[in-house]
């Protein structure tokens, strides 16, 4: 049954575009890679959820343990897009992690780990063009771990306002209620209210904080 059931810890079919490695040779620095790819988070997942989760599989006793967290970003705004690279000090640890931390819920969603040829300086940028991952370019449906809308989707609802408010010009008058509440609030800013015998003076001649209505915002 081997040949049927597919292995927890075997590296997918993925390849990066932006090695120029063919598959032989990407298979074996896989075969030592002490970095996981990992997929399908929370736009709002922090680096100690990540930790506290992926550090369950590693050996700190014997020298090993997670190196280091590299948040996937935004490659427009600098925040979280949805995925992470974990090094680990070594390759048991990372498929020890495939193994029993892939498939689990992180944030209420289930994480997808893949063993990765190494991280680069660059990687940590979304690819997509609005900035984000690819995934979330093309995506329809409302998923509001990862930022709502799909952009295609956001861009798309955002014409369809412009266009429905494209008749507002800046000279466009909004409807007001009221009737002549203006003219009735400036004849009421005109009326002074008269000093009452309660409003004693300070020594210095300043009215009494005491009995003023406002509040004082600063010392």
């Amino acid at each position: 049954m081997a040949h049927v059931v597919q292995p927890l810890d075997a590296p997918s079919g993925y390849k990066d575009s932006q090695h120029r490695l063919d598959r032989q040779r990407q298979l074996e620095h896989l075969s030592k890679s002490t970095t996981l790819y990992v997929g399908n988070l929370s736009f709002y997942t922090t680096e100690e959820q990540i930790y506290e989760l992926f550090s369950r599989c590693t050996n700190p006793e014997e020298g090993g343990g997670i190196k280091r967290i590299i948040m996937g970003l935004d490659r427009n705004t600098k925040t979280p897009c949805g995925f992470c690279f974990v090094e680990y000090y070594t390759h048991a640890e990372a498929l020890a992690c495939m193994r029993y931390v892939s498939g689990t819920k992180l944030d209420e969603r289930i994480v997808r780990c893949d063993l990765d040829l190494g991280y680069a300086d660059g990687r940590q940028f979304g690819r997509g063009k609005s900035g984000g991952q690819v995934r979330d370019e093309h995506r329809q449906d409302y998923d509001a771990g990862r930022g709502g809308w799909g952009a295609q989707t956001q861009a798309e609802k955002r014409r369809e306002r412009e266009e429905l408010y494209a008749d507002v010009g800046p000279g466009t008058v909004p409807a007001v209620g009221g009737g002549d509440w203006k003219s009735a609030d400036a004849a009421n800013t005109s009326t002074k209210r008269a000093r009452s015998p309660g409003d004693e003076d300070d020594e210095d001649g300043r009215a009494n904080p005491r009995f003023r209505g406002d509040r004082d915002e600063e010392d």
